[in-house]
């Protein structure tokens, strides 16, 4: 199974919702800034059960978290982006 690195970046308008968020990241991630984690050598299925997750916590219609694919290489990869309201997204833009 296939392994990339990803950024997850996030907005959450509520503090309880933010600490559940943070704390669910810390223990899947590295945080990089207050709202930034970064999650090493995760696979595709790995990914959906974190979106899941993250699902279940966040308020849809005032919360934002997007989780971008990095390059092993160290680029970017924008077009991968999930975005949790449109979470379908991850089975079209990531290699399986």
């Amino acid at each position: 199974m296939k392994k990339f690195d990803f950024l997850v970046c996030y907005d959450i308008a509520d503090a309880k919702r933010l600490s559940k968020v943070a704390k669910t990241l810390e223990k899947e991630a590295i945080r990089i800034q207050k709202s930034i984690f970064y999650y090493l050598d995760g696979s595709v299925d790995e990914i959906e059960e974190l979106v899941k997750t993250l699902e279940q916590i966040i308020d849809a219609d005032s919360d934002d978290i997007r989780i971008y694919r990095v390059d092993k290489h160290g680029s970017f990869h924008l077009r991968s982006g999930i975005d949790l309201k449109q979470p379908n997204t991850i089975s079209t833009t990531l290699p399986q």
